[in-house]
């Protein structure tokens, strides 16, 4: 295989003859089509969250937020915008996602002056009386009083725990959790994931054997998050990675976070094999444009149980300076 490697890499023609005969993409072009698929549905009937809506309201929040406003800007997707938004007040959209949204469209319809389509829009959208779901200053943010010395402790703390005593877990602190988790930051805000959840301990271990790398801990896991992420937030291919990105960012607090409120964790690896894919898929009723990301396994910390200790790469190994 190594030298089939060598042949393939040398252009991308060869790399792409190679995937020709090779079945381990065929779930992931599949996902990523069907995610283009239930974009354009979510766009026409919009339920829950609009990932066109969220994108370009975050568009115009960045405008809205840069130090010298251009007195014109997002001509090109203004009226895309409000057409959106009304189909959303139709819908049954989230409430917060609906008023952030009117919040910023009142705010950007008040800074921007008039041409020909933004009249057109503003004419449209008669949004009325704003709240305050708008960009905000820097200095009005509340100060964390937390060290780098008392976080390097967290992190510290934070290691991946294998074994876990045999106690429920209060699933109440992982709804905390996953609020934390929710303001890890997004492309464009979208949060294209979700947290598929089970606190059964024969559920947790069962799908957790689904996975490589759980051989000897599976049965001891008494809670267990599944880290899906959704490809229906993006219209292009060139955006298939996002949900990875996002959701092991978001992934990342949730993990600090469950420290913080007792519960210890443990990212379990999730491999692109078609059988275990599969599995998964049925396992979790998942959507062919619903991807696993990770696993988490979560509980109470066994006091006498070993773990790991994974020396850790450098700043020395790991900064690369740019010339």
């Amino acid at each position: 295989m190594s030298l089939l490697g060598d042949l393939l890499h040398r252009s991308r023609l060869l790399s792409k003859l190679g995937a020709l005969f090779s079945r381990s993409f065929d779930r992931e072009i599949q996902s990523v089509a069907a995610g283009q698929s239930h974009y354009w549905k979510r766009v026409a009937s919009p339920t829950q969250s609009s990932p066109l809506l969220r994108r370009n309201i975050h568009r115009l929040e960045k405008g809205l937020s840069m130090p010298d406003g251009k007195p014109v800007f997002a001509e090109d997707y203004i009226e895309e915008t409000v057409e959106q938004y009304q189909k959303c007040c139709e819908s049954d959209l989230c409430s917060n996602e609906r008023q952030w949204a009117k919040d910023v469209l009142i705010q950007y319809f008040k800074k921007v002056q008039d041409t020909p389509v933004i009249t057109t829009a503003r004419a449209r959208f008669q949004g009325g009386e704003g709240g305050n779901m708008v960009p905000y200053a820097r200095a009005t943010v509340p100060l964390s009083k937390i060290s780098y010395e008392e976080l390097l402790i967290l992190c510290q703390q934070r290691r991946s725990v294998r074994w876990f005593k045999q106690e429920p877990v209060d699933v109440e602190r992982i709804r905390r959790a996953i609020d934390l988790a929710s303001l890890a930051p997004s492309a464009c805000n979208r949060q294209p994931f979700q947290f598929f959840i089970s606190d059964k301990p024969d559920v947790a271990t069962d799908i957790a054997r689904l996975a490589m790398g759980t051989k000897g801990f599976a049965e001891n896991i008494p809670c267990l998050i599944a880290v899906v992420g959704d490809l229906s937030y993006y219209a292009e291919y060139r955006d298939r990675h996002i949900i990875y990105i996002d959701g092991s960012l978001a992934a990342m607090q949730l993990m600090l976070a469950l420290e913080t409120l007792g519960l210890s964790s443990c990212p379990i690896n999730w491999p692109d094999i078609e059988k275990r894919e599969a599995k998964m898929a049925k396992r979790l009723k998942l959507a062919a444009h619903q991807r696993v990301i990770m696993l988490v396994a979560i509980g109470k910390a066994d006091p006498s149980g070993m773990i790991p200790y994974s020396q850790k790469k450098s700043h020395q190994q790991l900064m690369k300076p740019i010339e």
